[in-house]
């Protein structure tokens, strides 16, 4: 084991402090899902970050998705996962496995995880207060209960954040009418970060982020303006599954976020390096 002598854990610590003062008391929303969500050894990765941030005064609010425990339910009960475009269609049957797994299963441990690293967290979903009212996802094919948000209340989150917990968010949203509605995890955390105005969103992924050729990570880009997404689009370098996590990306800076990243997940401690660091561990979004 190497062994770390006190000098450079001091060093360390005072290449961050500037990154700990720029974000002190300020927000960031980790949208935590892939591989990083079912790999034990970077799971405990994360959680450790997280009560890190919060122990250094960071508000940390935490929305994850589920697809994997989702598809294994749907599995164990006889419920054929049907995708329309990349996207899962979601009958009435489906929406219920959506909610027990999401609201229940997969938050609960979620906090349970952040509370065994030390940290304080709070277990909350869209219908909680009407803290993510939606309506049906209007678009080119019908995906069931596929919601698209119409507002958000940051109430509750900001209650648990004042109160010194760590939100942790499954996206499940209500209607005006009372009905349910599977969210995407990245837009829904796009729009709480903006509705937040949080100082930098994080979408964790598992690639190392926006690549000029999507077959070597060493072509990794590191910074984009969202003024120069349209024409990465039309050159074919943003293509495929990263059209929304980017639009995201855009969207939330359009709305007030200081920042986003989208940051590879399969690296430990990726959080940490993309905030407290100066170059970063992914591609940042101005």
């Amino acid at each position: 084991m190497e062994v770390i002598s006190n000098y450079t854990r001091t060093k360390v610590l005072m290449d961050a402090l500037p990154y700990l003062q720029k974000y002190n008391d300020k927000i960031v929303v980790v949208k935590y899902g892939g591989n990083a969500m079912t790999n034990e050894a970077l799971k405990e990765a994360v959680m450790s970050d997280i009560v890190l941030l919060g122990a250094v005064g960071i508000k940390v609010v935490l929305v994850h998705g589920g697809g994997p425990e989702i598809n294994t339910m749907l599995d164990r009960v006889g419920i054929e996962s049907k995708f329309v475009n990349g996207l899962r269609y979601t009958d009435a049957d489906t929406m219920e496995v959506v909610q027990m797994v999401l609201a229940g299963k997969v938050n609960k441990q979620l906090v349970q995880n952040i509370q065994t690293h030390g940290g304080k967290a709070l277990g909350l979903c869209g219908i909680d207060g009407e803290m993510i009212v939606a309506e049906k996802l209007d678009g080119e094919s019908d995906l069931g209960y596929v919601g698209e948000i119409k507002r958000v209340s940051t109430r509750p989150i900001i209650d648990a954040l004042n109160s010194g917990f760590v939100p942790v968010i499954s996206t499940v949203a209500t209607s005006e009418q009372g009905d349910t509605y599977n969210i995407n995890a990245d837009t829904a955390a796009a729009r709480i970060a903006s509705c937040l105005r949080a100082e930098n969103l994080i979408l964790m992924t598992d690639i190392a982020g926006l690549l000029e050729d999507k077959n070597d990570e060493s072509t990794l880009i590191k910074q984009v303006n969202v003024s120069e997404v349209a024409y990465l689009k039309k050159k074919g370098i943003i293509s495929g599954g990263m059209i929304p996590k980017i639009d995201c990306c855009v969207e939330a800076v359009r709305r007030g976020v200081k920042k986003t990243s989208i940051i590879d997940g399969r690296v430990p401690h990726s959080i940490l390096i993309e905030l407290l660091s100066s170059e970063g561990v992914g591609t940042q979004f101005i």
